[in-house]
């Protein structure tokens, strides 16, 4: 499971200790963005096998390049209307390609070159929950579901569409960019408890 707009070393920390198995870090327009300099210091305490995502929404491949380089970060998720040619753009990097987008995109995980698919709410980033069971059945391979998740509902999203993992955001917040160690905590033992249903 992935837990995104980290900004804080505590709430890294509180992720990595409760088993999220990644870490994202906002570097578009949002009110969890940190610059590159500040996603590679809370990257640079990010054990190996905990991937850590830089996250974009529209910005140019050169952009992308630019910023994933000086943040160090080991995967690269484009959010949005992201062109094929982008991830291409991308695969000499060397890192993890992650394409998110709404569930009515193109729901074949590797369509677009990109090595992790993220199915989101009909309106992505809204934090909205949605019909999770839409999906169920639809993307195959590595794919993570979001879209109005939190502690409360993780495990009944995760039942509904049986993903291979989910991404959280605002649903382990206080208010827009504020995360909470408890509800990050929290959030990670309920998805296990999901997934652990047959």
């Amino acid at each position: 499971m992935k837990i995104c707009g980290l900004r804080e070393p505590e709430h890294v920390t509180a992720a990595v200790e409760a088993g999220a198995d990644a870490i994202g870090y906002v570097l578009t327009r949002s009110p969890r963005r940190v610059t590159p300099a500040r996603a590679r210091e809370l990257a640079a305490a990010v054990p190996p096998h905990v991937l850590t995502v830089a996250v974009f929404a529209g910005e140019s491949t050169e952009e992308v390049r630019a910023a994933t380089l000086e943040a160090g970060v080991r995967a690269v998720q484009l959010h949005g209307d992201h062109p094929h040619g982008d991830f291409t753009a991308l695969k000499d990097l060397g890192v993890t390609l992650v394409r998110a987008g709404a569930a009515g995109a193109d729901l074949r995980c590797g369509a677009f070159d990109e090595d992790l698919l993220i199915v989101d709410a009909p309106r992505p980033g809204s934090g909205e929950p949605w019909d999770w069971a839409a999906v169920r059945g639809r993307p195959a391979g590595r794919w993570m579901l979001a879209g109005g998740l939190d502690p409360s509902n993780v495990a009944e999203a995760i039942t509904a569409a049986r993903p291979w993992g989910v991404d959280v955001s605002s649903g382990v917040e206080v208010a827009p960019g504020v995360k909470d160690t408890g509800l990050i905590r929290d959030f990670v033992a309920a998805a296990r408890l999901g997934d652990a249903v047959p």
